[in-house]
């Protein structure tokens, strides 16, 4: 009985000498709940006021907040192609840049026909160094360029080691999606900065913010697209001009490939939308967000990919390389 008396009396002594410490860790994990709970309202709040107040309150046209004409670099790709086609049902003219006249020659014609706004397509060989400079610069002379909006090359998404791939198209691939959307950029900033108004869109990938096992090109070209449009819009969004980088998850297509962001192909779902659906609300967050997926359960995606550490979700990549 003494024993008894002895073992609670010695618990009492210690839960008082220790009920600082309890009260401590209380209060910790109590500030370390409610700081949860702030993000996640905070989350909650920014995916409704990206991706829901923009489409139920009206505001000024396109044409009226950015201008008239927007350059398309990479409209073969179905992202850009159905954004291209978003733009003209706003009332927007259409420059495609391409490399191949017959990649966008119909996507073109279509436009004019179905909205009836101008299109051009400018055939432009970035292989030929600043000779491909020139025709742009002409065609830029004198139009009102509201956007510009460059797209990652489908072929990325592809799963490929990066020691398998030829030289010239490791090269080619680097020159498409890093230099030419750099140069696309540098040829119609400062247009847009003489007028004080303008949209700089790159589509890049929701690969940019975590590595992709067999995808070290996707993942580093939509890095680089993703931190170029960050700083570039530190620099130039003081000049009231509007640069916003789109990191989209899978896209459904009707392509072998549904977009730079998939890899593999897919049936069009919520979490996979077809291209016209994520361009609709890919447009709507212009001026509101420069960095977004674009579509909001893309959104809830990142969201979930965030909260996973970097080490466990390279841990996982590898034992999904090793089963598969």
């Amino acid at each position: 009985m003494a024993a008894v008396d002895s073992f609670q009396f010695l618990y009492r002594e210690i839960s008082r000498s220790c009920s600082f410490y309890f009260e401590t860790l209380a209060l910790v994990g109590a500030l370390y709940t409610a700081s949860k709970v702030i993000i996640l309202l905070r989350d909650c709040c920014t995916l409704v006021r990206v991706h829901f107040l923009p489409r139920m309150i009206p505001t000024k046209s396109l044409t009226q907040r950015f201008g008239d004409w927007a350059v398309i670099y990479g409209a073969s790709e179905p992202v850009a192609k159905a954004y291209a086609e978003e733009l003209a049902r706003h009332g927007i003219s259409i420059i495609f840049v391409s490399k191949d006249h017959a990649s966008v020659r119909d996507t073109a014609a279509s436009l004019s026909q179905s909205y009836g706004v101008e299109t051009v397509i400018i055939l432009a060989d970035f292989s030929l160094d600043q000779a491909a400079s020139k025709p742009i610069k002409e065609a830029l002379r004198g139009k009102d360029i509201g956007f510009l909006v460059n797209c990652v090359d489908e072929a990325l998404s592809s799963p490929q080691s990066l020691i398998e791939m030829p030289e010239q198209s490791l090269l080619e691939l680097v020159n498409k999606n890093v230099a030419v959307a750099t140069l696309m950029s540098r040829l119609v900033l400062p247009g847009m900065v003489a007028r004080s108004r303008g949209a700089v869109v790159n589509i890049s990938s929701g690969a940019c913010c975590r590595p992709l096992p067999g995808r070290v090109t996707l993942t580093a070209a939509t890095g680089y697209l993703d931190h170029f449009s960050r700083a570039l819009h530190m620099e130039y969004s003081g000049r009231g001009i509007f640069v916003q980088s789109l990191i989209p998850f899978q896209i459904a297509s009707s392509e072998q490939q549904p977009s730079s962001s998939s890899t593999a192909s897919s049936k069009p779902g919520w979490f996979a939308p077809k291209p016209e659906v994520y361009a609709r609300h890919a447009i709507s967050t212009l001026g509101v967000s420069n960095r977004t997926t674009g579509y909001w359960p893309h959104t809830l995606q990142y969201g979930l990919m965030r909260c996973i550490p970097e080490w466990i979700w390279v841990l996982g990549s590898r034992v999904f390389i090793s089963l598969s």
